[in-house]
């Protein structure tokens, strides 16, 4: 099994479940593992033969940006949704973090994987 990752895409969003929280911008930060087989992009040389990251940052950036979630566990199951369906991943590990979410930690946040692994 090989794995293409994205680290810390970060995008400002409505989420949380305090009333303040649904009138402002948040950002949250992801970090995404696939797994993929890598085989076939390295002997062509093609991105249409790879999975693009590039591709799956737009749509994921696009999705938070344009949703309000109460939590980042329906936002976390949202995504990876979406990144096996839309792009054929067959597992996907998705870390979602929400800095300043507690004041006493960095951020908080959920690790989900999701799929079988190659």
């Amino acid at each position: 099994m090989d794995i293409v990752f994205i680290r810390e895409l970060r995008v400002d969003t409505v989420i949380g479940v305090y009333d303040w929280e649904r009138n402002v911008r948040q950002s949250v930060v992801l970090d995404l593992e696939m797994a993929t087989d890598n085989r076939r992009a390295a002997a062509s040389d093609q991105i249409t033969d790879a999975l693009d990251y590039a591709a799956i940052s737009a749509r994921v950036l696009t999705f938070i940006q344009d949703s309000e979630f109460q939590l980042i566990e329906t936002m976390a199951e949202q995504v990876a949704a979406i990144v096996m369906r839309e792009f054929a991943v067959p597992w996907v590990r998705l870390r979602l973090a929400k800095p300043g979410a507690v004041a006493a930690a960095r951020d908080v946040g959920v690790v989900i994987e999701r799929g079988e692994r190659l």
